[in-house]
C-alpha cells in the first residue's frame, strides 16, 4: 500500500485509516465532518489520486487523438474533464485534462495511474512524446464547502474565479495551483508539489479549514450525483450512459472510441442510464435492481445521507429510468425508487 505522505498528521487529529486499491485514505476523523462540509470548509487529503504526465513537443497532438475532450484548444492553465477510452467505446478511465508550460497532466482515480499509462503508451508509435506516472511528485486536496474559497484566499491571497482554470499561487515560498472543484461541489481542489503539501495543508487549517474524511465526502459525492471512476464507472461504462458529455467534444477530429460515441449519439440514447436511488434500508453495493422477475440495473454506489435518508447511484434499463419508477432489489424483495439527481433537486 502507498501511505499517504501526510499520515502522520492525520493519525494525531485523530484520523481512521482506509485503502483504495493500494493507496491510503482517510476515512474520517473524530467528528465535526458534516458541519464543515455543509456550511464552512472541509479540508479532504484526496492524495490517493493519481497523476500521469505527457510531455515532449507532441505532446498535446497526441493527447488530442486520444482523450474525448478537445485539448488543443485549452490554453495555458487550462483545465477539462475528460475520457479514455478503447476502440469500443467504453471507459478506460476518466481525467481531468490541464495544460502546463512543458506538460499535460491528468489527474485520475486511485489506482489507474498505470492503466491509463499503458493505454496511452500502446499507441505512442511516431510521436516524440513520453507518458510518465507521476503520482509520488504531487499531492491534492480537496477544499468543499461554502467557505472554501474565503479560506483559500485567507490561505494563498487574492484569487480570481477558478473556472475551468489551474491557477498558480506562490506565497511565502509555498505553491501550487487551485483548481475548481473536480466532484462539482462548492469549493476548490488544490494540485501541489509534493515537498510544498505539509506546508499548503497546515496553511488551510489555520486558515479555518476542518479535516474531512473520505467517507463524508462520499455523502456529499452521490447527493450531488457526480459518478466516480471504479465505483460506479468501470471499463464497460459509455461515458454518456453516465451523463459525461462534459467531458466530451463533439466537434474536434478522430480518437479512440469516437464512432461509438457518433453513433449513439445519432441514435439519441443509450440503453441504461446512471441514475438516483432511494432505499429503505443500504443494500450491498452491486445489488441487482428488478421489475418482477427482470433485472433492470445495479447498484454502484450507496451511503446514509443525513439529509435525504439511504441513498445511491446506479444503472437503470433506459425504459425504467425516470424518477419516480419503481423498482426492487433480489427479485421483489425491498423496494428502491429511481430520482432526480442531483438529490438536492428531488424529494427525499
Amino acid at each position: 500500500m502507498v501511505p499517504l505522505l501526510l499520515h502522520p498528521r492525520h493519525q494525531a487529529l485523530g484520523a481512521r485509516f482506509g485503502e483504495l486499491r493500494g493507496r491510503e485514505l482517510v476515512l474520517g476523523y473524530r467528528g465535526g465532518e458534516e458541519e464543515a462540509l455543509r456550511t464552512g470548509a472541509g479540508l479532504v487529503d484526496v492524495s490517493a489520486r493519481e497523476v500521469v504526465a505527457v510531455t515532449g513537443p507532441d505532446r498535446v497532438s497526441f493527447l488530442q487523438g486520444m482523450v474525448t475532450q478537445e485539448v488543443e484548444k485549452l490554453p495555458e492553465g487550462g483545465v477539462a474533464p475528460a475520457a479514455l477510452l478503447t476502440a469500443k467505446g467504453a471507459m478506460v478511465s476518466d481525467a481531468r485534462v490541464i495544460r502546463l508550460p512543458s506538460e499535460m497532466l491528468l489527474l485520475v482515480e486511485p489506482g489507474f495511474g498505470p492503466v491509463v499509462r499503458e493505454a496511452l503508451e500502446r499507441f505512442l508509435i511516431s510521436e516524440d512524446a513520453e507518458v510518465v506516472e507521476q503520482s509520488a511528485g504531487f499531492g491534492q486536496l480537496a477544499l468543499v464547502g461554502p467557505g472554501a474559497e474565503a479560506v483559500a484566499r485567507t490561505a494563498f491571497g487574492e484569487h480570481p474565479g477558478v473556472a475551468e482554470r489551474a491557477l498558480a499561487f506562490d506565497r511565502e515560498g509555498v505553491s501550487g495551483w487551485v483548481l475548481s472543484q473536480g466532484l462539482r461541489l462548492p469549493g476548490v481542489d488544490l494540485l501541489v508539489p509534493v515537498a510544498a503539501l505539509p506546508a499548503v495543508f497546515e496553511r488551510l487549517l489555520a486558515a479555518g479549514a476542518v479535516p474531512v474524511g473520505f467517507e463524508a465526502l462520499e455523502v456529499l459525492r452521490v447527493e450531488r450525483g457526480t459518478p466516480r471512476f471504479g465505483a460506479d464507472l468501470d471499463e464497460k461504462t459509455i461515458p454518456l450512459e453516465a451523463h459525461l458529455q462534459p467531458a466530451i467534444s463533439y466537434q474536434k477530429g478522430c480518437y479512440i472510441g469516437q464512432e461509438v460515441i457518433a453513433r449513439a449519439t445519432f441514435r439519441g440514447h443509450v440503453n441504461r442510464q446512471l441514475v438516483g436511488l432511494s432505499f429503505d434500508a443500504l443494500p450491498p453495493v452491486r445489488a441487482e435492481l428488478f421489475v418482477g422477475d427482470r433485472r433492470v440495473g445495479l447498484v454502484t454506489s450507496a451511503v446514509q445521507s443525513p439529509v435525504f435518508g439511504a441513498i445511491g447511484l446506479g444503472f437503470a434499463h433506459r425504459d425504467v429510468a425516470q424518477p419516480g419508477t419503481a423498482l426492487s432489489l433480489a427479485g421483489g424483495g425491498s423496494p428502491v425508487a429511481v430520482r432526480a439527481l442531483p438529490f438536492a433537486a428531488s424529494s427525499a
